[in-house]
């Protein structure tokens, strides 16, 4: 179990990193004038990233808890999959999908320790 604990941040990062590359990816596959494909795979990754950090990052200002973090968790992963399917990529859904459940499962049950409140001034 300790060995898991040590390679979450690692499965959570490629798991962050695969969701952000498929974002990406859709916006490059788009068929429209340009800059626009550029723009879109740049504001796609953003949008994500921007909602980690609002709501499920370790220290994000609004972080869900319980079952809203477990739901948030599975709608951020499943926007990567759904870039990719949109993006034409199937293979790369279908490995997203089958990396996060497996992520998952490995470290499930894992409770990392709440960041320690900052001292009072």
């Amino acid at each position: 179990m300790k060995t898991l604990r040590s390679l979450r941040p690692a499965l959570l990062l490629l798991t962050q990193l695969g969701v952000l590359a498929c974002a990406a990816r859709w916006g490059l596959g788009l068929d429209v004038p340009e800059p626009g494909p550029l723009l879109l795979a740049a504001a796609a990754p953003a949008l994500l990233i921007a909602l980690w950090a609002l709501f499920g990052a370790r220290r994000a200002p609004y972080r869900a808890r319980g079952a809203a973090r477990i739901a948030f968790l599975v709608l951020w992963c499943a926007a990567g999959v759904a870039a990719a399917l949109a993006a034409g990529e199937t293979g790369d859904a279908i490995g997203l999908a089958v990396w996060t459940a497996v992520a998952a499962a490995l470290t499930e049950g894992e409770r990392r320790p709440e960041p320690a409140a900052a001292p009072a001034r």
